[in-house]
């Protein structure tokens, strides 16, 4: 199992990125970098790049709907690029509200440009051949009446670093996670119960690996929690820090019958629950809703407590098939965050 933690903004970009460099020199393996509609993460990664020497960088996400396929390649194997083979491609559909609200393109058929565009970025990068690709979301070169007529394949320039750069995509649904089972390198889950993740994605896992390229090799799994190592209820308590996160996505992120984060909390068995929350939070009662989010909920999501505590929620991700373990370090009294990832290091 490897470590992993996403990157805060708590201070500034450039106060966060040295914070990842000390956190490097303690064994953190992998860094992940998001893009909502804020500042585009391509820039922030090769800042990162250029800071680190050896932990990895991913992308977590770039949203498929914001770049076309060719420069999400061309992105991919700038960073990689930059950073010596370190870069992780994190792919995901966001949703119907940022995708159409802040950029304004329609949020169409997520699953087949999904499959598309990892087809199109491996080819990319191979540069076996003049990019052709004649799919029901892209087409390559542009046809003649769609154009000028002027449209030629072509190679990228640039010789990228590795003719193969590990995709990750982002999913939830069935059929969305059973795609990223077939075809990715690794799945980035949210919200992740590693004791129910079985239940909730056990068969369309299934039916992904069924038709998965043995070439790929193992799908790697990325998740986790906040993380606080001590004794006492008030490091305990740390895991309330994610009931305003919970509360949001299960609650705000998208409309009544169109939210990814509450289908999934429905199938965790939180059903009732999901919908006070939803209720609550559309409504404009934010707190009322975070108040609303189960405990148990929160203890499932997190590593919070004694050594002892933290190595059992470390074995259940790891049971669960995880292979990265994603952690927001909390340090307490005489700890860092980069003592807290060493600390965890050991367990594995």
């Amino acid at each position: 199992m490897k470590i992993s933690t996403m990157m805060g903004y708590a201070g500034g970009f450039k106060q966060a990125a040295h914070g990842v460099a000390e956190m490097e020199k303690a064994g953190l393996d992998l860094v992940w970098v998001a893009e909502a509609y804020g500042y585009d993460s391509p820039s922030l990664m090769g800042y990162l790049a250029a800071l680190t020497d050896q932990v990895e960088i991913g992308a977590a996400i770039l949203p498929i709907y914001t770049r076309t396929p060719t420069l999400l390649a061309m992105t991919a194997a700038g960073i990689d690029a930059l950073s010596d083979g370190r870069f992780h491609l994190g792919l995901g559909a966001s949703g119907p509200q940022v995708i159409e609200g802040f950029h304004g393109v329609p949020y169409t058929n997520p699953l087949g440009r999904t499959r598309e565009i990892v087809e199109i970025c491996r080819n990319v990068w191979k540069r076996e051949a003049p990019l052709v690709h004649q799919g029901k979301n892209f087409t390559l070169p542009l046809p003649s009446e769609q154009g000028t007529g002027l449209g030629k394949p072509l190679k990228i320039i640039a010789h990228p670093v590795r003719s193969e750069i590990p995709i990750w995509i982002a999913s939830l649904g069935e059929k969305n996670v059973a795609l990223t089972a077939e075809i990715a390198n690794g799945w980035l889950p949210i919200l992740f119960i590693p004791e129910r993740a079985a239940d909730v994605w056990g068969n369309a896992l299934s039916a992904g690996q069924a038709k998965r390229d043995a070439g790929l090799g193992e799908l790697m799994i990325n998740a986790g929690g906040i993380l606080a190592i001590g004794e006492g209820d008030d490091v305990t308590a740390l895991r309330e820090l994610q009931r305003p996160m919970v509360a949001l996505y299960v609650g705000g992120m998208g409309a009544k019958g169109k939210n990814f984060y509450n289908e999934l909390a429905v199938r965790y068995g939180f059903e009732k629950e999901a919908e006070i929350i939803q209720d609550l939070y559309l409504a404009g009662k934010k707190h009322e809703a975070e108040a609303a989010v189960p405990s148990e909920f929160l203890e499932l999501t997190t590593l919070c407590g004694p050594k002892s505590y933290v190595q059992e929620r470390v074995e259940a991700f790891r049971a669960a098939g995880v292979t990265h373990l994603q952690v927001h370090p909390i340090p307490q009294s005489g700890q860092s965050a980069a003592t807290l990832i060493a600390t965890v290091k050991e367990m594995f």
